[in-house]
């Protein structure tokens, strides 16, 4: 077996005994036949950022094959609020890299994300998947580099209050069973997310946690490894499906919504990224961060009011960016700052082998952590569509290296200091913040919206219908409206529990 896939736990990957980035069509083809697999599902995710399905009964050999080649027939403007119902037909066509067996069918069953193509078989410029290849293939064509991303799901579970071991209000960070109460489902869903293909880093309890109205509500983490940016998209959406359909089983409520209560910590959906060339990480030099690295953190932060138009959909995400919430509120970054917009996190210190410090049987052996290194983009929440999340950030990423001021404007940015305490309020006086409404994320995106379009990456009508979307909510107002009103903020986090 070769080594890249010898502890896998993807069933595929064991079997064909090769990555999922090589599955070829006849690769499944044989999976299904040996394995006896019986149905398959066609999966694509629509203008709500959710998980579709088609599903397939095998009948034959062929008819797996014409399925597998040309995909199947789908209605475009029932998914998409931009396809217009007089030439609404779209082909969704599988990816083969992106099988997986699907874990919760007791009818054996492989499951593949596909791509949207149009009527003429040219892949839709206005499908979210598409633009993320575009976005990567320009950054490449211009600059050399590749973008890397990864993602933390942050998500609560919410369900009837246990009172043995209650954990401490708002101290869940961390926490274990039984004061954590969902480590047991978080363990599962890290599993069953590896054995569809997803490569976790890990997962833990988070800081939210609180008990209302007879409910425990409990927050948790699950946190991925860095992959090109398309594969890293992909399995955030997988996993996000997988989370929901676990909980259902375990007859659960969980949300990815950015507030779910007022004054209780909200939910994210940071975004660690890398610039990468020939394979190796570009961010560090001499072991500390490359110029190449500080130029990107320029191109976030010089776009991040309209990156909230992709990250920060509806308007509870703008009840989670306010101070003391451990949420950025101003375009800014810094090193191991959680209040800054662009965190640096902690890098592994060069050359020193600190398992073997406290390992003395351990022989010391030379480390190299550059690859660890990566920049963390903290405004998201899980409203975010995810494909066009990680395209506008590998826009940004492209803005800021071809950007004639980056260096400067980093340097600029850069804060060493919690900007939220009273001693430094005059440094955060000096910051741009970030929009308070969907409204104003909307005007950001309008005023950004070149950066976008460039080199055709962004449709320059997509971009239009989400500025319309995002003033529809009206919002310009919202957290003075609602300021102290419990009642309003849970009509509201009622409306959005299921966002994205």
């Amino acid at each position: 077996m070769r080594k890249d896939i010898e502890m896998t736990a993807h069933p595929i990957e064991e079997y064909l005994e090769k990555p999922s980035a090589e599955f070829t069509k006849s690769d499944l083809i044989r999976y299904v036949e040996d394995n006896f697999v019986e149905m398959l599902n066609l999966r694509y995710v629509g203008g709500d950022g959710r998980l579709k399905s088609l599903n397939f009964a095998i009948q034959s050999k062929e008819h797996l094959n014409q399925i597998l080649t040309s995909g199947e027939r789908v209605d475009g403007s029932s998914l998409f609020h931009h396809v217009e119902a007089g030439s609404s037909d779209l082909y969704v066509v599988p990816r083969y890299k992106t099988a997986f067996v699907n874990p919760f069918s007791e009818i054996p069953t492989i499951d593949i994300l596909c791509s949207y193509f149009d009527k003429d078989g040219n892949l839709l410029s206005n499908a979210p998947e598409n633009i993320l290849r575009k976005a990567n293939q320009t950054l490449k064509e211009k600059t050399g580099y590749e973008f890397h991303a990864m993602g933390e799901l942050e998500y609560y579970i919410i369900k009837e209050e246990d009172e043995l071991f209650p954990a401490e209000d708002q101290r869940g960070y961390h926490e274990m069973y039984p004061f954590n109460k969902s480590e047991h489902f978080r363990s599962e869903a890290l599993n069953l997310i590896a054995y569809c293909g997803g490569k976790v880093k890990y997962g833990h309890s988070e800081v939210g946690n609180f008990r209302k109205d007879g409910l425990e509500y409990e927050q948790n983490e699950i946190e991925f490894l860095p992959l090109d940016a398309e594969t890293a998209a992909d399995q955030l959406i997988i996993a996000k499906w997988i989370l929901r359909v676990l909980a259902y089983e375990y007859g659960v409520t969980l949300t990815f919504a950015p507030k779910i209560t007022a004054g209780k910590a909200g939910s994210g959906m940071h975004v660690h990224t890398k610039i990468v060339k020939d394979g190796k990480s570009v961010m560090t030099q001499n072991g500390k961060l490359s110029d190449i690295a500080k130029k990107a953190i320029a191109g976030y932060l010089d776009l991040a009011g309209s990156l909230t138009a992709f990250g920060n959909t509806i308007p509870t995400s703008y009840l989670r960016l306010v101070p003391h919430q451990e949420a950025p509120t101003n375009i800014c970054w810094g090193d191991r700052n959680r209040s800054v917009l662009v965190r640096v996190p902690l890098g592994w210190t060069e050359g020193i082998n600190m398992a073997q410090k406290v390992n003395p049987l351990e022989k010391d052996e030379t480390l190299d952590h550059s690859e660890k290194q990566t920049v963390e983009f903290r405004a998201p929440d899980g409203s975010a569509d995810i494909y066009l999340l990680i395209a506008g950030l590998t826009v940004a990423a492209r803005h800021g290296l071809e950007m004639e001021n980056s260096l400067e404007f980093a340097k600029k940015t850069y804060v060493n200091v919690n900007i939220f305490e009273d001693e430094h309020k005059c440094k955060q006086e000096e910051l741009d913040g970030l929009p308070t409404s969907c409204m104003e994320s909307a005007d950001r995106l309008e005023k950004d919206k070149e950066a976008y379009t460039k080199y055709g990456v962004f449709p320059a009508n997509m971009i239009d219908s989400m500025e319309e979307e995002l003033r529809s909510y009206k919002d310009g107002n919202l957290r003075k409206e609602i300021e102290n009103d419990e009642e309003k903020t849970m009509e509201l986090v009622r409306k959005f529990i299921h966002c994205a």
